[in-house]
């Protein structure tokens, strides 16, 4: 399950977790975060062990949202470490979805 978050959780389960983060920075109003949800939902069982999937509502945790210059949504960022090192910005099919995260996490 995509585990969400709040900016109280933020740090522990994404700047300081052991393996890779993705984080779909979303919100309630925005219709192609939802069309994006169940794509990254469905990716998350490829990536078992390897990537943590998490998502935080923009909304509800702006400070969040301005601290990692989100400007447009859906966004995804990966983290590693605690840094970022990936972004991933707007709706695309499945298949495009995971050759960027594929690449991102090349890198």
């Amino acid at each position: 399950m995509v585990m969400p978050l709040t900016t109280g959780t933020f740090e522990k389960e994404v700047l300081k977790h052991s393996t890779p983060v993705i984080v779909d920075f979303w919100a309630v109003w925005c219709a192609p975060c939802k069309m994006l949800a169940p794509r990254f939902e469905e990716l998350e069982s490829e990536y078992q062990g390897k990537l943590k999937f998490a998502k935080i509502n923009v909304d509800e945790n702006p400070e969040t949202a301005q601290a990692h210059e989100i400007s447009g949504i859906p966004c995804l960022v990966l983290f590693s470490h605690g840094k970022e090192i990936g972004r991933i910005v707007g709706l695309m099919p499945k298949s495009e979805l995971k050759k960027q995260i594929d690449e991102q996490l090349a890198k």
